[in-house]
């Protein structure tokens, strides 16, 4: 942790910090899916790069969580997860619809 004497994680309760490393998981998965779905660029290689498997295997990650905490969380944090997942899934959707069904590799530049 950091020696700064303001730091944030110092005022938010236990519980809002739980909560705040929840969003966290949520949009890490996000982002491995959008990568996936090649909307947004792989930071390693500097390119969008289309991987349907990866972004599925990041959706289904997410649907674990919400079905692994169902009544466990705020109403705040089931909004935005399933918020989350509604647009994971229409974009998977469109990404199917317009390639690449067998989920294979593809790179855009």
């Amino acid at each position: 942790m950091s020696d700064q004497p303001a730091s944030n994680s110092k005022k938010l309760s236990t519980d809002q910090q739980q909560q705040l490393l929840f969003m966290m998981l949520i949009q890490q998965n996000e982002q491995i899916a959008m990568m996936g779905m090649g909307k947004l660029k792989n930071p390693l290689t500097d390119k969008a790069e289309r991987d349907l498997q990866s972004a599925k295997f990041a959706i289904d990650t997410l649907v674990m969580l919400e079905k692994f905490t169902e009544g466990n969380l705020t109403n705040e944090l089931v909004g935005y997860l399933r918020q989350t997942l509604t647009n994971l899934r229409l974009n998977y959707a469109d990404e199917k619809k317009r390639g690449g069904a067998d989920g294979g590799k593809e790179e855009e530049k």
